[in-house]
């Protein structure tokens, strides 16, 4: 009779299947879409405050709203997850989705007074955060499940920089489609046309594509255990070595992903005052995003196929690199510098964006928890993006200055915080635990084989 562990080394067979794409693209158009409320109204900042009779820190958050509730969705959707699947967590996003379009477009009837347009607009936002975090949260875990050790990072940042993608489009979009109200009426339609990119996701395949993706996930409370040294399933446990590591990638992912959030709700309040128009504002916001997706699609697969165990040095020679784009900043916001601007955008979002999906990963391989490590991070992310927001605000420049409402404080603090906690890098070790597991696992199945055609 043989032993549950020999049963299970005898059925498993690792399998890839062409329809791991299908979902790939679904959670793609999902994550474009659901990406767009959180920078949607930062380059038409000061015309919607006008419109709908506003402050501009009441249309901070707009933004704001978004990343305050991300922090207890994105923690509750590994807990779904594991209870309903990622088909049905999927569904769940796209819903919250299509109601936020139309409730904000119900915001901009003109009958209504400036506080019931107001609070129609950011219920619309709110129910966007629960939509957003959901296709963020989940993409290391589908990845995991339906992508083998030679896409699987490809597939991670394929799904990640789907919601930079929709936040530069954001950008792009908001203050090119007419005025702020015709504006919202856009997304709500955009929001409705993506909602059929539900049906291209399934579950999970038959055979998993690694051992990882066979394993049954782990809950979100067993990696909070983990971190703390507590008792925790022996998959779910990490050496000290292991939780001092995830710590600092918490650190430097959630403040790098803080940063450009920070960057595209506030990009016209930061360039406004130093004489650049909104369309400039949304333009150097997207630069940071796009040029970022461009180097993550040529990098993604050298990570996977190549630079296969290198994810921490990576972060250690990026994350320096743009901590210094941020700092600089503070002396290179002036009037006159729109080609100054622009490569530095291009600086930060070429080394950000690139981080993203290496960040994501390496949580993966430092925890085994996909989603609950995303979860962390993504929380994280947002996090800081809320700090980095209000405390910007605060520190936002009188009338009386010179230029008048300038935010040559915020920039100070904005580099000042990127620079220390990304210093933090240099004290990352980056085993990456996962992997190591899986590809023994692999060899193993493979002298099972070679063995199976040798024996008679």
């Amino acid at each position: 009779m043989k032993s549950k562990e020999g049963a299970e080394q005898t059925v498993v067979q690792y399998t890839l299947y062409k329809r791991r794409y299908s979902g790939l693209i679904g959670f793609v158009v999902l994550g474009l879409v659901t990406g767009m409320p959180w920078s949607w109204f930062g380059p038409i900042s000061t015309n919607a405050a006008t419109d709908f009779d506003i402050t501009l820190d009441q249309v901070n958050w707009l933004g704001n709203i978004i990343s305050c509730l991300y922090l207890p969705v994105s923690l509750s959707v590994p807990l779904f997850c594991a209870r309903y699947g990622i088909r049905r967590c999927s569904e769940i996003g796209v819903a919250m989705m299509l109601i936020s379009g139309w409730i904000r477009y119900a915001g901009t009837i003109t009958s209504l007074s400036s506080n019931a347009a107001y609070a129609l607009l950011l219920l619309g936002q709110m129910f966007a955060a629960v939509a957003q975090p959901i296709f963020q949260v989940l993409g290391p875990k589908y990845s995991e499940t339906w992508f083998d050790l030679r896409g699987r990072t490809t597939a991670t940042m394929i799904i990640a920089v789907a919601n930079p993608i929709g936040g530069a489009l954001g950008q792009l979009l908001s203050p090119l489609v007419g005025t702020s109200r015709q504006s919202v009426m856009i997304l709500a339609i955009i929001s409705t046309a993506a909602t059929p990119a539900i049906f291209l996701i399934s579950a999970k395949p038959p055979s998993p594509p690694t051992y990882a993706g066979s394993k049954k996930a782990q809950s979100l409370l067993s990696l909070i255990r983990a971190m703390l040294g507590m008792q925790c399933p022996e998959d779910a446990y990490m050496s000290k070595r292991e939780r001092l590591d995830f710590t600092i990638v918490i650190m430097i992912f959630g403040v790098l992903v803080g940063a450009a959030n920070a960057m595209s709700i506030l990009s016209a309040q930061y360039l406004e005052p130093a004489g650049y128009s909104d369309d400039i504002s949304g333009l150097m916001g997207a630069t940071l995003l796009l040029s970022g997706i461009v180097a993550s699609i040529i990098t993604a697969p050298l990570f996977d196929r190549i630079l296969t165990h290198h994810l921490g040095i990576t972060l250690k020679l990026l994350v320096p690199i743009v901590a210094g784009a941020w700092l600089s900043l503070i002396w290179a916001v002036k009037p006159g510098n729109t080609g100054g601007l622009f490569a530095i955008m291009a600086i930060i979002g070429t080394g950000s964006v690139t981080m993203l999906p290496v960040g994501l990963e390496l949580g993966c391989e430092l925890t085994r928890n996909a989603d609950g490590s995303a979860a962390v991070l993504w929380c994280s992310g947002n996090l800081y993006g809320i700090i980095f927001i209000l405390s910007e605000g605060a520190l936002r420049a009188g009338a009386d200055a010179n230029p008048p409402y300038n935010m040559r404080n915020a920039f100070i603090l904005h580099g000042v915080l990127v620079m220390v906690f990304g210093s933090a890098v240099f004290f990352l070790r980056a085993k990456q635990a996962r992997r190591e597991m899986d590809e023994q696992k692999i060899r193993e199945q493979k002298d099972r084989e070679a063995v199976t055609q040798i024996g008679p």
